[in-house]
Protein backbone atom coordinates (compact mmCIF):
# COMPACT_ATOMS: atom_id res chain seq x y z
CA UNK A 1 0.00 0.00 0.00
CA UNK A 2 1.41 3.59 -0.69
CA UNK A 3 0.46 6.98 -0.61
CA UNK A 4 1.10 7.82 -4.35
CA UNK A 5 -1.02 9.59 -7.41
CA UNK A 6 0.35 6.70 -9.99
CA UNK A 7 0.50 3.47 -8.67
CA UNK A 8 2.00 2.05 -11.90
CA UNK A 9 4.77 4.36 -11.43
CA UNK A 10 5.70 2.95 -7.63
CA UNK A 11 5.27 -0.29 -9.14
CA UNK A 12 7.71 0.23 -11.83
CA UNK A 13 10.30 2.18 -9.65
CA UNK A 14 9.90 -0.86 -6.84
CA UNK A 15 10.77 -3.19 -9.44
CA UNK A 16 13.95 -1.89 -10.60
CA UNK A 17 14.85 -1.42 -7.27
CA UNK A 18 14.11 -4.49 -6.12
CA UNK A 19 14.99 -6.60 -9.09
CA UNK A 20 11.56 -8.24 -8.82
CA UNK A 21 9.32 -8.03 -12.34
CA UNK A 22 5.96 -6.09 -12.28
CA UNK A 23 3.56 -8.72 -12.60
CA UNK A 24 5.18 -9.61 -8.99
CA UNK A 25 4.51 -6.42 -7.25
CA UNK A 26 1.32 -4.94 -6.38
CA UNK A 27 0.51 -1.86 -5.60
CA UNK A 28 -2.47 -0.33 -4.34
CA UNK A 29 -3.82 3.46 -2.81
CA UNK A 30 -7.39 3.17 -0.98
CA UNK A 31 -7.53 7.52 -1.02
CA UNK A 32 -4.90 9.97 -0.20
CA UNK A 33 -5.42 12.58 2.52
CA UNK A 34 -3.91 15.04 -0.56
CA UNK A 35 -1.81 14.88 -3.18
CA UNK A 36 -1.65 18.08 -5.10
CA UNK A 37 0.82 17.06 -7.17
CA UNK A 38 3.20 16.39 -4.21
CA UNK A 39 3.11 12.16 -4.38
CA UNK A 40 3.01 12.27 -8.50
CA UNK A 41 6.99 11.35 -8.37
CA UNK A 42 8.42 11.76 -5.20
CA UNK A 43 6.46 9.78 -3.15
CA UNK A 44 8.29 6.79 -4.65
CA UNK A 45 11.62 7.46 -3.02
CA UNK A 46 9.77 6.71 0.39
CA UNK A 47 8.19 3.45 -1.56
CA UNK A 48 11.06 2.25 -2.91
CA UNK A 49 13.15 2.42 0.73
CA UNK A 50 10.57 0.45 1.97
CA UNK A 51 10.00 -1.70 -0.53
CA UNK A 52 13.89 -2.01 -0.65
CA UNK A 53 13.76 -3.05 3.42
CA UNK A 54 10.55 -5.67 2.75
CA UNK A 55 12.53 -7.76 0.28
CA UNK A 56 15.90 -7.70 1.96
CA UNK A 57 14.28 -8.87 5.52
CA UNK A 58 11.40 -10.43 4.24
CA UNK A 59 9.00 -9.00 6.67
CA UNK A 60 6.46 -5.91 6.44
CA UNK A 61 8.06 -2.46 6.91
CA UNK A 62 6.08 0.63 7.25
CA UNK A 63 8.07 4.21 6.08
CA UNK A 64 6.14 7.23 7.48
CA UNK A 65 8.27 10.89 7.38
CA UNK A 66 7.19 13.24 10.24
CA UNK A 67 6.52 16.78 8.53
CA UNK A 68 9.93 18.43 8.59
CA UNK A 69 11.51 15.85 7.16
CA UNK A 70 8.87 15.42 4.10
CA UNK A 71 9.06 18.97 3.51
CA UNK A 72 12.80 19.21 3.89
CA UNK A 73 13.21 16.47 1.10
CA UNK A 74 10.06 16.07 -0.74
CA UNK A 75 10.91 19.31 -2.81
CA UNK A 76 8.38 22.33 -3.99
CA UNK A 77 6.90 24.00 -6.55
CA UNK A 78 9.67 25.46 -8.83
CA UNK A 79 10.23 28.85 -8.62
CA UNK A 80 10.08 30.81 -11.48
CA UNK A 81 12.11 34.24 -12.67
CA UNK A 82 11.45 35.97 -15.57
CA UNK A 83 12.22 38.52 -18.28
CA UNK A 84 10.36 39.99 -21.00
CA UNK A 85 9.50 42.75 -24.03
CA UNK A 86 6.52 43.80 -24.75
CA UNK A 87 5.17 45.61 -27.73
CA UNK A 88 1.53 47.21 -27.40
CA UNK A 89 -0.33 49.74 -29.84
CA UNK A 90 -0.99 53.03 -27.48
CA UNK A 91 -4.27 54.03 -29.57
CA UNK A 92 -6.61 50.76 -29.42
CA UNK A 93 -4.44 49.13 -26.27
CA UNK A 94 -3.85 46.01 -28.62
CA UNK A 95 -1.12 43.19 -27.43
CA UNK A 96 1.02 43.34 -30.70
CA UNK A 97 4.57 41.04 -29.55
CA UNK A 98 5.80 39.44 -26.27
CA UNK A 99 9.53 38.13 -25.76
CA UNK A 100 9.93 36.40 -22.64
CA UNK A 101 12.53 34.35 -21.14
CA UNK A 102 11.79 31.28 -17.92
CA UNK A 103 13.76 30.19 -15.60
CA UNK A 104 12.89 27.19 -13.69
CA UNK A 105 14.54 26.69 -10.20
CA UNK A 106 14.99 22.29 -10.63
CA UNK A 107 16.73 22.01 -7.83
CA UNK A 108 19.42 19.29 -8.29
CA UNK A 109 17.98 16.67 -10.62
CA UNK A 110 15.71 17.12 -13.59
CA UNK A 111 12.47 15.13 -11.51
CA UNK A 112 9.16 16.32 -13.56
CA UNK A 113 10.61 19.99 -14.69
CA UNK A 114 10.80 19.30 -18.36
CA UNK A 115 7.36 19.13 -18.04
CA UNK A 116 6.58 21.73 -15.70
CA UNK A 117 8.80 24.30 -18.09
CA UNK A 118 6.66 23.25 -21.01
CA UNK A 119 3.16 24.37 -19.38
CA UNK A 120 4.96 27.21 -17.70
CA UNK A 121 5.79 28.48 -21.74
CA UNK A 122 2.14 27.45 -22.79
CA UNK A 123 0.70 29.38 -20.21
CA UNK A 124 2.23 32.69 -20.61
CA UNK A 125 -0.49 34.28 -22.15
CA UNK A 126 -3.17 33.51 -19.60
CA UNK A 127 -6.32 34.51 -21.13
CA UNK A 128 -5.31 37.17 -23.67
CA UNK A 129 -4.42 36.65 -27.27
CA UNK A 130 -0.69 37.95 -28.77
CA UNK A 131 -0.40 37.72 -32.32
CA UNK A 132 4.03 37.46 -32.59
CA UNK A 133 4.82 35.57 -29.65
CA UNK A 134 8.73 34.07 -28.18
CA UNK A 135 9.30 32.06 -24.98
CA UNK A 136 12.36 30.75 -24.11
CA UNK A 137 12.84 27.99 -21.37
CA UNK A 138 15.54 27.37 -19.04
CA UNK A 139 15.92 25.15 -16.15
CA UNK A 140 18.40 26.00 -13.75
CA UNK A 141 20.34 23.15 -11.53
CA UNK A 142 20.80 24.21 -8.33
CA UNK A 143 21.53 23.07 -4.46
CA UNK A 144 18.57 22.42 -3.36
CA UNK A 145 15.88 19.44 -2.71
CA UNK A 146 14.83 18.66 -6.63
CA UNK A 147 10.97 20.38 -7.72
CA UNK A 148 8.39 18.78 -8.25
CA UNK A 149 4.29 19.12 -9.32
CA UNK A 150 2.53 21.20 -7.81
CA UNK A 151 -1.31 22.31 -8.53
CA UNK A 152 -1.66 23.86 -11.90
CA UNK A 153 2.00 22.19 -12.82
CA UNK A 154 4.04 25.34 -14.23
CA UNK A 155 0.55 26.92 -15.57
CA UNK A 156 0.60 29.63 -12.49
CA UNK A 157 3.89 30.28 -12.89
CA UNK A 158 3.29 31.41 -16.74
CA UNK A 159 0.30 33.22 -16.49
CA UNK A 160 1.67 35.31 -13.33
CA UNK A 161 4.76 36.52 -15.81
CA UNK A 162 1.67 37.45 -18.41
CA UNK A 163 -0.40 39.44 -15.87
CA UNK A 164 2.79 41.07 -14.58
CA UNK A 165 3.84 42.21 -18.50
CA UNK A 166 -0.10 43.54 -18.75
CA UNK A 167 0.08 45.20 -15.38
CA UNK A 168 3.16 46.76 -17.03
CA UNK A 169 2.21 48.05 -20.01
CA UNK A 170 -1.28 49.34 -18.36
CA UNK A 171 1.22 51.69 -15.95
CA UNK A 172 3.35 52.58 -19.06
CA UNK A 173 -0.07 53.40 -20.96
CA UNK A 174 -1.68 55.39 -17.83
CA UNK A 175 -4.88 53.25 -18.03
CA UNK A 176 -5.49 50.23 -15.26
CA UNK A 177 -4.98 46.35 -16.12
CA UNK A 178 -8.89 45.48 -16.33
CA UNK A 179 -8.70 47.85 -19.70
CA UNK A 180 -5.81 46.56 -21.58
CA UNK A 181 -6.85 42.69 -20.41
CA UNK A 182 -10.14 42.91 -21.39
CA UNK A 183 -8.92 44.73 -25.29
CA UNK A 184 -7.37 41.46 -26.01
CA UNK A 185 -8.59 38.20 -24.31
CA UNK A 186 -9.14 35.40 -26.42
CA UNK A 187 -12.26 34.68 -29.10
CA UNK A 188 -13.59 32.09 -29.99
CA UNK A 189 -11.33 30.61 -33.10
CA UNK A 190 -8.29 32.04 -32.37
CA UNK A 191 -4.87 30.03 -32.58
CA UNK A 192 -2.47 30.05 -29.99
CA UNK A 193 0.79 31.10 -30.54
CA UNK A 194 1.66 27.28 -30.38
CA UNK A 195 -0.94 26.76 -32.91
CA UNK A 196 -3.69 25.33 -31.90
CA UNK A 197 -7.27 26.01 -32.16
CA UNK A 198 -8.84 27.53 -29.19
CA UNK A 199 -13.04 26.46 -30.52
CA UNK A 200 -15.74 27.93 -28.43
CA UNK A 201 -14.17 30.72 -25.98
CA UNK A 202 -16.44 32.77 -23.88
CA UNK A 203 -13.72 35.00 -22.36
CA UNK A 204 -15.25 37.86 -23.06
CA UNK A 205 -19.06 36.90 -21.87
CA UNK A 206 -17.57 35.41 -18.77
CA UNK A 207 -15.70 38.45 -17.98
CA UNK A 208 -18.63 40.87 -18.91
CA UNK A 209 -20.71 38.61 -16.53
CA UNK A 210 -18.38 38.98 -13.61
CA UNK A 211 -18.04 43.03 -14.25
CA UNK A 212 -21.54 43.43 -13.53
CA UNK A 213 -22.16 40.45 -11.16
CA UNK A 214 -19.31 42.38 -9.01
CA UNK A 215 -20.02 45.19 -9.38
CA UNK A 216 -16.50 46.17 -10.11
CA UNK A 217 -16.90 49.82 -11.41
CA UNK A 218 -18.75 51.00 -8.52
CA UNK A 219 -16.21 49.37 -5.92
CA UNK A 220 -13.19 50.56 -7.91
CA UNK A 221 -14.78 54.41 -7.38
CA UNK A 222 -15.45 53.56 -3.43
CA UNK A 223 -11.91 52.01 -2.96
CA UNK A 224 -10.38 54.94 -4.72
CA UNK A 225 -12.84 57.50 -2.15
CA UNK A 226 -11.69 54.79 0.67
CA UNK A 227 -8.11 55.57 -0.39
CA UNK A 228 -8.01 59.24 -0.42
CA UNK A 229 -9.46 59.25 3.36
CA UNK A 230 -7.30 56.71 5.06
CA UNK A 231 -3.19 57.09 4.79
CA UNK A 232 -2.25 53.88 6.50
CA UNK A 233 -5.02 51.66 5.34
CA UNK A 234 -5.68 50.81 1.43
CA UNK A 235 -7.71 49.07 -0.51
CA UNK A 236 -6.90 47.68 -3.84
CA UNK A 237 -9.15 45.55 -6.46
CA UNK A 238 -8.34 44.01 -9.22
CA UNK A 239 -9.73 41.32 -12.06
CA UNK A 240 -8.51 38.42 -14.07
CA UNK A 241 -8.76 35.48 -16.60
CA UNK A 242 -7.58 32.50 -16.77
CA UNK A 243 -7.40 29.77 -19.28
CA UNK A 244 -5.80 26.61 -18.65
CA UNK A 245 -5.16 23.78 -21.21
CA UNK A 246 -6.39 20.42 -20.34
CA UNK A 247 -4.09 17.40 -21.03
CA UNK A 248 -0.73 16.10 -20.22
CA UNK A 249 1.90 18.02 -22.02
CA UNK A 250 3.38 14.60 -22.80
CA UNK A 251 0.88 12.85 -24.98
CA UNK A 252 1.51 9.74 -24.22
CA UNK A 253 -0.01 10.12 -20.92
CA UNK A 254 -3.27 10.66 -21.97
CA UNK A 255 -5.11 7.52 -21.85
CA UNK A 256 -6.51 5.33 -19.15
CA UNK A 257 -8.80 1.93 -18.37
CA UNK A 258 -11.31 1.05 -16.22
CA UNK A 259 -13.29 -2.52 -15.61
CA UNK A 260 -16.57 -2.79 -14.14
CA UNK A 261 -18.00 -5.93 -12.71
CA UNK A 262 -22.22 -6.03 -12.70
CA UNK A 263 -23.30 -8.62 -9.72
CA UNK A 264 -26.52 -10.36 -9.79
CA UNK A 265 -28.05 -8.68 -7.11
CA UNK A 266 -28.19 -5.35 -9.23
CA UNK A 267 -24.90 -4.00 -7.54
CA UNK A 268 -21.73 -2.58 -9.55
CA UNK A 269 -18.10 -2.73 -8.72
CA UNK A 270 -15.63 -0.62 -10.46
CA UNK A 271 -11.79 -0.55 -10.51
CA UNK A 272 -10.00 1.95 -12.36
CA UNK A 273 -6.53 3.79 -12.89
CA UNK A 274 -7.43 6.96 -10.79
CA UNK A 275 -6.79 8.27 -7.36
CA UNK A 276 -8.86 9.67 -4.57
CA UNK A 277 -7.45 12.21 -2.81
CA UNK A 278 -10.35 14.92 -1.74
CA UNK A 279 -11.25 15.88 -5.10
CA UNK A 280 -14.40 13.54 -5.42
CA UNK A 281 -13.05 11.23 -8.16
CA UNK A 282 -14.35 8.53 -7.11
CA UNK A 283 -17.94 10.02 -6.77
CA UNK A 284 -18.01 11.23 -10.23
CA UNK A 285 -17.03 8.10 -11.41
CA UNK A 286 -19.13 6.21 -9.57
CA UNK A 287 -22.01 8.92 -11.16
CA UNK A 288 -20.83 8.13 -14.18
CA UNK A 289 -21.77 4.25 -13.43
CA UNK A 290 -24.53 4.55 -12.05
CA UNK A 291 -26.21 6.50 -14.88
CA UNK A 292 -25.36 4.31 -17.43
CA UNK A 293 -27.02 1.61 -15.80
CA UNK A 294 -29.85 3.37 -14.32
CA UNK A 295 -29.16 2.81 -10.94
CA UNK A 296 -28.90 4.69 -7.65
CA UNK A 297 -25.06 5.72 -6.40
CA UNK A 298 -25.51 3.57 -3.30
CA UNK A 299 -25.44 0.42 -5.78
CA UNK A 300 -22.09 1.37 -7.06
CA UNK A 301 -18.97 1.11 -5.65
CA UNK A 302 -15.64 2.13 -6.27
CA UNK A 303 -12.72 -0.52 -5.36
CA UNK A 304 -8.98 1.04 -4.13
CA UNK A 305 -6.75 1.69 -7.05
CA UNK A 306 -4.44 -1.06 -7.63
CA UNK A 307 -2.05 -2.34 -10.18
CA UNK A 308 -3.62 -5.82 -10.46
CA UNK A 309 -6.94 -4.86 -11.70
CA UNK A 310 -5.86 -1.70 -13.86
CA UNK A 311 -2.45 -2.25 -15.41
CA UNK A 312 -0.11 0.59 -16.97
CA UNK A 313 -2.08 3.81 -15.58
CA UNK A 314 -1.28 6.98 -15.54
CA UNK A 315 -0.61 9.94 -12.79
CA UNK A 316 -3.97 11.11 -11.56
CA UNK A 317 -2.64 14.82 -12.02
CA UNK A 318 -3.10 17.39 -15.48
CA UNK A 319 -6.63 17.79 -14.11
CA UNK A 320 -7.55 15.05 -16.42
CA UNK A 321 -8.35 12.42 -13.90
CA UNK A 322 -12.44 12.59 -14.62
CA UNK A 323 -11.99 12.91 -18.29
CA UNK A 324 -9.78 9.92 -18.58
CA UNK A 325 -11.06 7.28 -16.10
CA UNK A 326 -14.71 8.37 -15.98
CA UNK A 327 -14.80 7.89 -19.92
CA UNK A 328 -12.91 4.57 -19.67
CA UNK A 329 -15.70 3.75 -16.89
CA UNK A 330 -18.71 4.85 -19.54
CA UNK A 331 -17.20 2.38 -21.91
CA UNK A 332 -16.80 -0.42 -19.89
CA UNK A 333 -20.37 -0.22 -18.47
CA UNK A 334 -21.53 1.12 -22.55
CA UNK A 335 -20.24 -2.69 -23.00
CA UNK A 336 -21.89 -4.60 -20.10
CA UNK A 337 -24.90 -2.45 -21.35
CA UNK A 338 -25.20 -3.76 -24.83
CA UNK A 339 -24.40 -7.30 -23.33
CA UNK A 340 -27.69 -6.69 -20.70
CA UNK A 341 -29.77 -4.87 -23.32
CA UNK A 342 -32.12 -8.07 -24.35
CA UNK A 343 -32.72 -9.00 -21.19
CA UNK A 344 -33.47 -5.46 -19.67
CA UNK A 345 -36.15 -5.00 -22.32
CA UNK A 346 -37.33 -8.04 -20.81
CA UNK A 347 -37.42 -6.79 -17.40
CA UNK A 348 -37.96 -3.36 -17.98
CA UNK A 349 -41.07 -2.96 -19.69
CA UNK A 350 -41.46 0.52 -18.72
CA UNK A 351 -38.74 3.00 -16.75
CA UNK A 352 -38.66 2.52 -13.26
CA UNK A 353 -38.85 5.30 -10.69
CA UNK A 354 -37.92 3.91 -7.10
CA UNK A 355 -34.40 2.98 -6.36
CA UNK A 356 -35.08 -0.23 -4.94
CA UNK A 357 -37.29 -1.04 -8.82
CA UNK A 358 -33.99 0.39 -10.64
CA UNK A 359 -31.62 -2.25 -8.68
CA UNK A 360 -34.23 -5.27 -8.59
CA UNK A 361 -34.56 -5.28 -12.52
CA UNK A 362 -30.70 -4.56 -13.39
CA UNK A 363 -30.48 -7.49 -10.87
CA UNK A 364 -33.56 -9.50 -13.09
CA UNK A 365 -31.38 -8.97 -15.93
CA UNK A 366 -28.54 -9.90 -14.99
CA UNK A 367 -29.47 -13.19 -13.54
CA UNK A 368 -30.89 -14.16 -16.59
CA UNK A 369 -27.93 -12.83 -18.71
CA UNK A 370 -25.46 -15.20 -16.09
CA UNK A 371 -27.88 -18.08 -17.17
CA UNK A 372 -27.39 -17.59 -20.40
CA UNK A 373 -23.56 -17.34 -20.09
CA UNK A 374 -23.23 -13.71 -21.08
CA UNK A 375 -20.27 -12.05 -19.57
CA UNK A 376 -20.87 -9.75 -17.04
CA UNK A 377 -17.60 -7.61 -17.12
CA UNK A 378 -16.84 -4.50 -18.60
CA UNK A 379 -12.58 -3.61 -19.61
CA UNK A 380 -12.81 0.17 -20.90
CA UNK A 381 -9.72 1.83 -22.57
CA UNK A 382 -10.16 5.84 -23.31
CA UNK A 383 -7.23 7.64 -24.54
CA UNK A 384 -7.86 11.39 -24.94
CA UNK A 385 -8.22 12.63 -28.92
CA UNK A 386 -6.04 14.59 -29.48
CA UNK A 387 -2.67 14.35 -32.19
CA UNK A 388 -0.24 15.72 -29.75
CA UNK A 389 2.63 18.36 -30.46
CA UNK A 390 6.38 18.17 -31.78
CA UNK A 391 7.90 18.09 -28.78
CA UNK A 392 11.65 18.94 -30.04
CA UNK A 393 10.45 22.22 -32.70
CA UNK A 394 12.84 25.03 -31.50
CA UNK A 395 12.72 27.34 -34.59
CA UNK A 396 10.65 30.29 -35.51
CA UNK A 397 7.38 28.84 -36.66
CA UNK A 398 7.98 25.14 -36.13
CA UNK A 399 5.83 24.51 -33.28
CA UNK A 400 2.66 23.29 -34.04
CA UNK A 401 0.28 20.94 -32.42
CA UNK A 402 -2.42 20.25 -30.12
CA UNK A 403 -1.35 19.25 -26.61
CA UNK A 404 -4.51 19.97 -24.90
CA UNK A 405 -7.99 18.55 -25.72
CA UNK A 406 -9.99 21.67 -24.46
CA UNK A 407 -9.22 24.84 -22.53
CA UNK A 408 -11.20 25.59 -18.71
CA UNK A 409 -11.91 29.42 -18.68
CA UNK A 410 -12.61 31.07 -15.49
CA UNK A 411 -12.41 35.21 -14.11
CA UNK A 412 -12.38 36.73 -11.00
CA UNK A 413 -12.63 39.75 -9.03
CA UNK A 414 -11.26 40.37 -5.51
CA UNK A 415 -11.08 43.12 -3.12
CA UNK A 416 -8.75 43.36 0.03
CA UNK A 417 -7.60 45.64 2.38
CA UNK A 418 -3.77 46.57 3.32
CA UNK A 419 -2.19 47.91 6.26
CA UNK A 420 0.61 49.60 5.25
CA UNK A 421 2.57 49.75 8.82
CA UNK A 422 2.14 46.10 9.14
CA UNK A 423 1.70 44.79 5.77
CA UNK A 424 -1.47 42.35 7.08
CA UNK A 425 -3.97 42.49 4.51
CA UNK A 426 -7.61 41.35 4.23
CA UNK A 427 -9.40 39.76 1.45
CA UNK A 428 -12.74 41.50 1.67
CA UNK A 429 -14.65 39.63 -0.93
CA UNK A 430 -13.91 37.77 -4.00
CA UNK A 431 -16.39 36.63 -7.03
CA UNK A 432 -15.73 33.94 -9.36
CA UNK A 433 -17.19 32.56 -12.42
CA UNK A 434 -15.83 29.01 -13.58
CA UNK A 435 -16.05 27.30 -16.54
CA UNK A 436 -17.06 23.86 -16.01
CA UNK A 437 -19.12 22.70 -18.82
CA UNK A 438 -22.41 20.40 -17.75
CA UNK A 439 -21.22 19.77 -14.22
CA UNK A 440 -21.19 16.24 -13.21
CA UNK A 441 -21.62 17.32 -10.34
CA UNK A 442 -21.88 21.21 -8.62
CA UNK A 443 -21.13 20.29 -4.98
CA UNK A 444 -17.66 19.43 -5.51
CA UNK A 445 -16.59 21.51 -8.30
CA UNK A 446 -18.23 24.42 -6.14
CA UNK A 447 -15.75 22.98 -3.28
CA UNK A 448 -12.71 22.42 -5.61
CA UNK A 449 -12.94 25.85 -6.91
CA UNK A 450 -13.25 27.56 -3.48
CA UNK A 451 -10.45 25.58 -2.74
CA UNK A 452 -8.15 26.19 -5.03
CA UNK A 453 -8.77 29.79 -4.98
CA UNK A 454 -7.40 29.59 -0.99
CA UNK A 455 -4.58 27.51 -2.01
CA UNK A 456 -3.96 30.32 -4.33
CA UNK A 457 -4.06 33.18 -2.12
CA UNK A 458 -1.15 30.37 -0.09
CA UNK A 459 0.84 30.86 -3.10
CA UNK A 460 0.69 34.00 -3.65
CA UNK A 461 0.88 36.23 -0.71
CA UNK A 462 1.97 34.01 2.26
CA UNK A 463 3.93 30.46 1.70
CA UNK A 464 7.43 31.86 0.80
CA UNK A 465 10.22 29.33 0.93
CA UNK A 466 13.55 30.22 2.37
CA UNK A 467 16.95 28.03 2.13
CA UNK A 468 20.15 28.18 3.60
CA UNK A 469 23.18 29.02 1.23
CA UNK A 470 23.88 25.48 1.54
CA UNK A 471 20.65 24.33 0.00
CA UNK A 472 19.06 23.40 3.17
CA UNK A 473 15.56 24.71 3.50
CA UNK A 474 14.32 26.80 6.34
CA UNK A 475 10.71 27.32 5.82
CA UNK A 476 9.48 24.18 7.23
CA UNK A 477 6.94 23.31 9.76
CA UNK A 478 4.11 25.65 10.68
CA UNK A 479 6.48 27.55 12.81
CA UNK A 480 7.62 29.12 9.47
CA UNK A 481 6.06 28.16 6.58
CA UNK A 482 2.46 30.10 6.33
CA UNK A 483 -0.41 28.47 4.94
CA UNK A 484 -3.76 30.17 4.17
CA UNK A 485 -6.12 29.56 7.72
CA UNK A 486 -9.46 30.51 8.17
CA UNK A 487 -8.61 33.97 8.69
CA UNK A 488 -7.46 34.11 5.02
CA UNK A 489 -10.75 32.88 3.78
CA UNK A 490 -12.69 36.00 1.60
CA UNK A 491 -15.04 37.39 3.97
CA UNK A 492 -17.29 37.40 1.22
CA UNK A 493 -16.77 34.64 -1.40
CA UNK A 494 -19.22 34.37 -4.67
CA UNK A 495 -18.84 31.40 -6.50
CA UNK A 496 -20.34 30.80 -10.00
CA UNK A 497 -20.45 27.93 -12.17
CA UNK A 498 -20.50 29.25 -16.36
CA UNK A 499 -24.63 28.53 -16.87
CA UNK A 500 -25.20 26.89 -20.67
CA UNK A 501 -21.89 25.96 -21.25
CA UNK A 502 -20.53 22.28 -22.70
CA UNK A 503 -18.01 20.86 -22.73
CA UNK A 504 -15.64 17.87 -25.04
CA UNK A 505 -15.16 15.28 -22.13
CA UNK A 506 -17.30 12.63 -19.86
CA UNK A 507 -21.35 13.78 -20.01
CA UNK A 508 -20.60 17.06 -21.69
CA UNK A 509 -18.16 18.32 -18.41
CA UNK A 510 -14.93 20.13 -17.87
CA UNK A 511 -11.78 19.21 -15.52
CA UNK A 512 -11.81 21.58 -12.48
CA UNK A 513 -8.92 20.63 -10.40
CA UNK A 514 -6.31 23.07 -11.50
CA UNK A 515 -7.45 25.80 -13.29
CA UNK A 516 -9.20 27.82 -10.36
CA UNK A 517 -6.16 28.21 -8.69
CA UNK A 518 -4.76 31.10 -10.53
CA UNK A 519 -7.83 32.67 -9.81
CA UNK A 520 -6.21 33.49 -6.32
CA UNK A 521 -3.45 36.16 -8.52
CA UNK A 522 -6.25 38.25 -8.35
CA UNK A 523 -5.88 38.95 -4.53
CA UNK A 524 -1.73 39.66 -5.12
CA UNK A 525 -2.84 42.39 -7.75
CA UNK A 526 -5.55 44.07 -5.62
CA UNK A 527 -2.76 44.15 -2.95
CA UNK A 528 -0.44 45.46 -4.94
CA UNK A 529 -3.24 48.03 -6.15
CA UNK A 530 -3.63 49.14 -2.83
CA UNK A 531 0.57 49.81 -2.59
CA UNK A 532 0.15 51.93 -5.16
CA UNK A 533 -1.81 53.96 -3.16
CA UNK A 534 0.33 54.25 -0.37
CA UNK A 535 3.58 55.31 -2.68
CA UNK A 536 1.39 58.02 -4.45
CA UNK A 537 0.92 59.17 -0.82
CA UNK A 538 4.38 59.40 0.45
CA UNK A 539 5.12 61.05 -2.94
CA UNK A 540 2.97 63.02 -2.41
CA UNK A 541 4.07 64.27 0.80
CA UNK A 542 7.73 64.57 -0.70
CA UNK A 543 6.08 66.60 -3.19
CA UNK A 544 7.63 64.48 -6.13
CA UNK A 545 5.48 62.82 -9.23
CA UNK A 546 3.38 59.92 -8.83
CA UNK A 547 5.32 56.79 -9.04
CA UNK A 548 5.06 54.09 -11.66
CA UNK A 549 5.87 50.88 -11.92
CA UNK A 550 7.18 48.38 -9.53
CA UNK A 551 8.24 45.26 -8.83
CA UNK A 552 6.64 43.02 -6.33
CA UNK A 553 8.17 39.49 -6.00
CA UNK A 554 5.34 36.74 -4.97
CA UNK A 555 4.25 35.93 -2.44
CA UNK A 556 2.97 38.97 -1.33
CA UNK A 557 3.92 38.31 2.39
CA UNK A 558 3.55 40.95 5.19
CA UNK A 559 7.30 41.83 4.82
CA UNK A 560 7.34 42.31 1.49
CA UNK A 561 3.90 44.92 1.81
CA UNK A 562 5.35 46.11 4.84
CA UNK A 563 8.40 47.02 2.86
CA UNK A 564 6.80 48.27 -0.12
CA UNK A 565 4.66 50.84 1.23
CA UNK A 566 6.25 53.92 1.29
CA UNK A 567 6.36 56.49 4.55
CA UNK A 568 8.29 58.30 7.01
CA UNK A 569 9.80 54.96 8.50
CA UNK A 570 10.44 53.00 5.55
CA UNK A 571 11.48 55.69 2.39
CA UNK A 572 13.52 53.37 0.28
CA UNK A 573 13.30 54.35 -3.33
CA UNK A 574 12.44 51.05 -4.20
CA UNK A 575 10.69 49.24 -0.87
CA UNK A 576 13.33 45.84 -0.86
CA UNK A 577 16.29 45.44 0.89
CA UNK A 578 19.22 45.24 -1.42
CA UNK A 579 19.82 41.60 -2.84
CA UNK A 580 23.72 42.22 -1.53
CA UNK A 581 22.15 42.01 2.54
CA UNK A 582 19.67 38.75 2.01
CA UNK A 583 21.33 36.49 4.45
CA UNK A 584 19.76 34.21 2.76
CA UNK A 585 18.26 32.46 -0.18
CA UNK A 586 14.48 33.26 -1.38
CA UNK A 587 13.09 30.81 -3.79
Amino acid sequence: TCSTQNVSEAQHMIAEATGVPMHKIYVSTKRLGGGFGGKESRSNIIACMAAVASHKLERTVRFQLERHDDMACSGQRHACVSTYKLAVCKSTKRLLAVDVDLTLNAGYSYDLSQPVMNRAMFHVLNGCYVPSVRVRGHMAKTNTPSNTAFRGFGGPQGMFVGEVMYEHAATELGVTREELISANLYQSDQKTFFGQQVGECPLTDMWSDVMGKSDFKARQAAVAVFNERNRYKKRGIAAMPTMFGISFTATQLNQGCALVHVYKDGTCLVSHGGIEMGQGLHTKVAQVVATCFDIPLSAVYIADTATDKCANTVATAASSGTDINGNAAKIAADMVMERLKPFLEKHRPTRPVKDEEKISTLAAAAQDAWMQRVNLTGQGYYKTPIKGWNQDASGVNELDGEPFHYFAYGVAVSEVEVDCLTGDHTVLRADIIHDCGASLNPMIDIGQIEGAFVQGQGLFTTEEMVYSRDGRLFSKGPGMYKIPSFNDIPVDFRVHLLEGSSGPTIFRSKAIGEPPLFLANTVFFAIKNAIYSARADRAQELGKPKPGFFRLDSPATAERIRMACLDFINDSQNGAQPPAQHWHALA
